[in-house]
């Protein structure tokens, strides 16, 4: 797993770099008090929300050795946002969704998900990167063809014949996956 220049953030609270946790709180606890205000919580909840997952995060790389392969800041939101929906259900007396409140064990049901989005965000980068090694036609077939119109509508468009843009279609769909098989994700 490649892991991602934010991994500064884990290492700076692992080591209590007073300086770079600044700034984490700087930087990331405006969007989570936005969010945890939006959604019936007090600037005093948003607080207490963002301090607990730092130490969740913290706990997660202490005895896990959580190692970000995605950045931090959207890792902090969905942890915050887990964290914070657990907290409304509890306050609404319904049914909290883990039985447990150990916070490590909380944790991973979050840095799971998190894993998850990180991988949909490589394949999604390497798709990107791939597409623009097509040919200018490539992509202009392909582009077209995923707009939902209907072939013969994007054939006489491209000034082409039908069987040709089929033809065309398949092989630029041939080379583009090979391109992203060729890159393992």
């Amino acid at each position: 797993m490649l892991v991602h220049a934010d991994q500064r953030y884990i290492t700076a609270l692992l080591e209590n770099d007073q300086q770079l946790i600044g700034d984490i709180y700087r930087r990331f606890s405006p969007t989570i008090r936005s969010h945890i205000m939006n959604h019936r919580g007090t600037a005093d909840d948003a607080a207490d929300i963002f301090q607990e997952s730092l130490i969740d995060i913290y706990n997660q790389a202490k005895h896990n050795g959580l190692r970000l392969s995605c950045p931090f800041e959207p890792f902090l939101l969905l942890v915050c946002k887990r964290k914070w929906l657990n907290e409304l259900k509890k306050r609404g007396h319904s049914p909290v969704t883990k039985l447990s409140d150990d916070l490590s064990e909380w944790g991973e049901d979050s840095f799971a998900a998190a894993e998850i989005v990180a991988r949909e965000e490589d394949r999604a980068r390497v798709f990107l990167e791939q597409f623009r090694r097509l040919s200018e036609k490539c992509r202009e077939i392909l582009r077209l063809s995923l707009s939902g119109d209907q072939q013969e509508k994007i054939a006489v468009q491209l000034g082409v014949t039908y069987g040709y843009l089929r033809k065309k279609k398949s092989e630029c769909m041939a080379t583009l996956l090979s391109y992203i098989q060729a890159q393992k994700i």
